[in-house]
């Protein structure tokens, strides 16, 4: 694997890493009617880089599981940061 496909997957890892505590941070604050983080803030954060553990934090959470435009950001979010990879390592 190339270097930059490796430091894009490091990237990677700390940007779901900070989703899924944020995600669950935001849920905790729900529970106890606590001031909310963003869902532009949440949204992102998923986007630019942390799509798998947004997805995990929705999972794991069942936090914004409802709200169709979490998953669809999600999951578009993963699909061009799994592109950016295998570009960058092929």
């Amino acid at each position: 694997m190339k270097l930059a496909a490796l430091c894009v997957l490091i990237f990677y890892g700390a940007m779901s890493a900070a989703a899924l505590i944020v995600y669950g941070a935001d849920k905790w604050k729900a529970r106890r009617g606590k001031w909310r983080i963003p869902e532009k803030a949440l949204l992102l954060l998923s986007f630019l880089g942390g799509a798998i553990g947004g997805i995990l934090g929705m999972l794991l959470f069942r936090h914004k599981t409802k709200h169709w435009y979490f998953w669809f950001v999600n999951i578009v979010g993963l699909l061009w940061q799994a592109v950016l990879v295998l570009c960058l390592a092929f």
